[in-house]
């Protein structure tokens, strides 16, 4: 039985219905039926709860500690990105020497999520310095798993220009590096030009910008090489250019790459992927533009082989001349023609005599058939005396029975011919 409710008591009015359930994500909360803000926050703790403790490396650039805590600032050693992170007294304690700003160091990190004032800090369960020794034994991990992917191969390394015109230069700001480039390169070829990105060349921010430079000047036609020099330096200075991000940048870059950096000991993982390693920035110098003196010299020594060679042709070729020149028929020209024109006169009058003969024996031979032709002819087997009798149809009488009495016949003789008629 369902009883209205009283009045409200006390001047208090009556709080605002609550929805009957609620959104089972977030997704499907609105203006009209929100979450509370306590679930929202243990539905954040209990999804951070489940984030597995999780091994990090950093620099560490703040460190404060107040009684049994201590407060860190860690940043990445290649980007701009950084963490707080809170160690008690326990962890702290296990290290051998204490941490001091600039440490570098590999932390395995909780997140953790307090509820009341919805606070994330990262819990430190450990937390060690990063030694040299670990330092080279990860670079060379790396060393080995980048060769196995053939970026190393010798394959893939481009020639460089034999000579080229504008060099991208990325080094330090205002650095040696810089200046003994480009003070070795102009004094071995003036004419050589540079287009130079200065950078940091080590700390949180060398890899970003060294990997923009070297994108903005493989991007250029006009930039025929580029180099990466910087001086000498420590280890964990020059670990910048061990970055794999960079390592893949070089071997992506269709522009040959020179790598200059520090001296003949140092051995980034830059020069294994490069195009060509200087073991200095002088040394990259020399051998990315020729000397001049030494071009100069070699045109010059060039030119005398030319002119040797052109006055040991000339020579040949007017000894050879001289020798056709002696020769008799060189000599007296006329004598060539004279034979050939005797000659000719002789063939001519051969072929005549041949003709001759020919036609003579010929007409001998006609002749002979002409006489032939004629002791065999009707007509001077009538000149003889024979005559040839033809009946009136114009057959040639061959027997006497075949001509009646009274028959006129005709009769062919010698010369002319006559009719006669057959006696009975």
């Amino acid at each position: 039985m369902n009883q209205n409710p009283g009045p409200p008591t006390g001047g208090q009015l009556d709080a605002p219905a609550k929805p009957s359930t609620l959104p089972a994500t977030a997704l499907e909360t609105s203006a009209e039926n929100p979450w509370p803000l306590r679930l929202l926050s243990q539905k954040l703790k209990s999804h951070i709860d489940r984030v597995p403790p999780t091994w990090i490396e950093g620099q560490v650039i703040e460190l404060n500690r107040r009684n049994n805590v201590t407060y860190l600032t860690l940043r990445d050693t290649e980007a701009e990105a950084s963490f707080s992170l809170v160690a008690w007294g326990s962890v702290m304690a296990r290290l051998e020497f204490p941490l001091e700003p600039g440490s570098r160091v590999v932390a395995q990190l909780k997140p953790d999520l307090y509820v009341k004032t919805g606070r994330l800090s990262m819990q430190t369960r450990d937390i060690r310095p990063v030694g040299l020794g670990d330092l080279l034994a990860r670079l060379e991990r790396l060393r080995h798993a980048l060769a196995a992917e053939g970026l190393f191969a010798l394959q893939r390394k481009k020639p460089l220009p034999l000579l080229p015109h504008r060099i991208g230069l990325i080094t330090g700001r205002d650095s040696d590096a810089m200046k003994d480039v480009i003070r070795n390169a102009s004094l071995r070829w003036p004419a050589v030009a540079f287009e130079v990105r200065e950078v940091a060349v080590q700390g949180v921010n060398a890899v970003t910008q060294i990997q923009r430079a070297l994108l903005e000047l493989d991007a250029r036609e006009d930039v025929d090489v580029i180099v990466i020099a910087r001086g000498g330096g420590s280890l964990e200075d020059l670990l910048p250019f061990s970055s794999e991000d960079l390592i893949r940048a070089v071997s992506a870059a269709r522009t040959p790459v020179v790598s200059a950096i520090g001296h003949e000991a140092d051995r980034p993982l830059l020069d294994e992927v490069a195009d060509l390693r200087a073991s200095t920035p002088t040394d990259a110098a020399k051998r990315i533009v020729p000397d001049v003196n030494e071009e100069l010299a070699r045109i010059a020594q060039a030119r005398q082989m030319l002119d040797r060679r052109v006055d040991q042709l000339i020579r040949v070729e007017s000894e050879r001349l001289t020798a056709i020149r002696s020769r008799p028929v060189l000599a007296n020209p006329a004598s060539m023609v004279e034979a050939r024109h005797e000659d000719l006169q002789r063939l001519s009058t051969r072929a005549y005599n041949c003709i001759s003969a020919a036609v003579h024996r010929d007409s001998d031979r006609i002749a002979h058939l002409r006489a032939q032709v004629r002791s065999l002819s009707p007509q001077n087997t009538l000149d003889r005396g024979y005559a040839v009798v033809q009946l009136p149809d114009g057959s040639v009488l061959r027997d006497s029975s075949d001509a009646a009495a009274g028959t006129r016949l005709r009769v062919r003789v010698a010369v002319g011919e006559l009719s006669a008629d057959v006696a009975p």
